[in-house]
């Protein structure tokens, strides 16, 4: 284990500086002010864009539309470091309680039960209680679970499974709840098939997941950045950074200068002492994300700054990673999303009637769509500022390289009018498509590297969250290594923040332990009962 570079008593001396302005840097900022005596003036967060949030982003208007990348589904108990923040931190609207107390009161009054979690063709909804198995398949999953992860390499899942396996009920409902492609590592579907071993039986329910009030940006990052900013955490939008100095030595590595871009260009430096800690969040899968309108079609970037920034770390350094085994698959690891603004009230009404489902309960898949089209129609308001005749359903598409069944174009190259037109084909509503074009905006979101941290990786490729040797650098976030977690989780970053804040500083309390709750009898019983259903 590295040395820490102070202690709780010379906390106050110290600046503490995150690099991004994701869930993974709020998180570990909470931490620090929460854990240690560092006071919040000496806490830094530089992000390229003047909105912080990283992929917990939310942003819009009722009348210009709504935007929201993705969102984030919670798990419990599954989330023990990310109900240890929010149980710190109070909501937005309540200040007597806190952002866990308010999804626990959210969550008791909408329960989780789908009622139509696959459709199919002619808006049929298909029976998941089976998921589909046959024998080769059940071993198959047996073996990969009993498979050390190590032994599995760069293995993909299309090599573990054979081509029956993405037939299955099984593989629509996993595929479409955690944005699986069958050319994504075998290592972190073991990952989760141990992490959600409770969540397998109720799979077809999604039962399971809890959910925020709002969106992820309004429920979770304003309250979050909010009691930050009342303790003096400085926030510096418009910085890019672009590299570390870090100097090596018989004694460790020590990062002494921060090298950046401001919004205008212009090239700035930060001098770190080297009792200074540094923590990067190196990579995001919401990185180079753009934007369409009804329409405009959204830009495929292939290169992201925090990307830029971990390769030329890694190029000096080996031991920070592999960076292009997760930064150079664009067309394995990008997928898009959109977000559908209602100023009437008809369409959403014709979802409730296809769906059998209210607002608030479920993810939909269109299991006829060449796009695999997803849809979430969240209880409203979602949006914090969302007026009562407004309705926002997000969706997704997780082939955006196929042609659509309606549209004779690719996703990728769509515009927000023309992905409309094929979510309205699939819900059989296409003969008000014109009247809605006037009363619907529907904005598509292109993210190149959202299930990057997927792509088929061996040990190494992440880097630790506290480097061996390092003073004072820790790197934060999904592409860090942490253990026994699954990415694509917030609970992934904000575990890999408290990691990083417990090695580096001398803080209150311990890291809750990853849940072991798949050796369990009960959780082992009910999910070979699934598995045989």
């Amino acid at each position: 284990m590295t040395d820490t570079v102070g202690t709780e008593a010379d906390a106050a001396e110290r600046d503490a500086y995150f690099v991004g302005g994701g869930i993974a840097s709020l998180a570990g900022a909470a931490f620090l002010l929460r854990d240690t005596e560092i006071p919040g003036e000496n806490v830094h967060v530089l992000e390229k864009r003047q909105v912080f949030g990283g992929a917990l982003d939310g942003r819009g208007t009722p009348e210009e539309g709504y935007v929201l990348p993705g969102g984030r589904m919670f798990n419990f108990p599954t989330y023990e470091c990310t109900w240890n923040l929010f149980r710190s931190i109070p909501s937005l609207e309540d200040p007597d309680t806190t952002i866990k107390g308010e999804m626990d009161e959210f969550n008791e009054k909408h329960e989780t039960y789908a009622e139509a979690r696959l459709v199919g063709a002619d808006q049929e909804i298909l029976d998941v209680s089976s998921y589909g198995f046959e024998t080769q398949h059940r071993l198959s999953l047996l073996r990969l679970l009993l498979t050390p992860e190590e032994r599995l390499g760069e293995t993909r899942i299309e090599e573990w499974f054979d081509e029956t396996f993405f037939d299955t009920t099984f593989w629509y409902l996993w595929a479409t709840t955690f944005a699986f492609q069958p050319w994504h590592s075998a290592a972190e579907m073991r990952r989760y098939m141990q992490r959600f071993t409770r969540e397998f039986p109720r799979l077809h329910t999604l039962s399971g997941v809890s959910r925020t009030k709002y969106n992820q940006y309004d429920s979770v990052v304003r309250p979050l950045r909010r009691w930050l900013e009342a303790r003096g955490v400085d926030f510096l939008g418009g910085h890019t950074v672009t590299d570390l100095d870090i100097v090596p030595a018989r004694a460790g590595k020590t990062v002494e200068t921060i090298r950046y871009e401001d919004q205008d260009g212009s090239a700035g430096t930060i001098a770190v002492e080297p009792t200074d800690v540094v923590f990067v969040t190196n990579g995001s899968m919401t990185d180079a994300l753009s934007l369409g309108s009804m329409t405009e079609v959204p830009d495929l970037h292939d290169s992201g700054t925090s990307f830029e920034l971990w390769k030329a770390l890694a190029d000096d350094f080996p031991e920070f990673g592999r960076p292009s085994v997760f930064a150079d698959h664009v067309p394995e690891s990008m997928w898009e999303s959109f977000t559908l603004t209602l100023r009437e009230p008809d369409f959403l009404e014709h979802v409730v009637e296809v769906t059998r489902e209210e607002p608030g309960n479920a993810l939909v898949t269109f299991t006829e769509s060449n796009w695999l089209l997803s849809i979430v129609t969240a209880v409203q308001p979602h949006f914090a500022n969302q007026p009562d005749d407004v309705k926002v359903i997000w969706g997704y598409g997780l082939f955006p390289e196929e042609r659509g069944n309606h549209v004779n174009k690719k996703m990728e190259d769509c515009t927000g009018e023309e992905i409309l037109a094929e979510l309205y084909h699939h819900l059989g509503y296409t003969d008000r498509l014109e009247e809605l074009r006037e009363t619907a905006t529907c904005i598509p979101c292109m993210m190149p590297f959202i299930t990057s941290q997927f792509m088929p990786r061996t040990p190494g490729d992440r880097p630790e969250v506290v480097p061996a040797g390092s003073n004072n650098l820790a790197f934060l976030g999904q592409f860090a290594e942490v253990p026994d977690d699954v990415v694509f989780t917030v609970e992934y970053s904000v575990r890999s923040a408290l990691m990083a804040v417990h090695e580096l500083f001398d803080a209150e309390g311990d890291v809750p332990p990853v849940s072991t709750h798949q050796y369990e009898p009960d959780v082992l019983l009910d999910t070979v009962r699934a598995a045989f259903r």
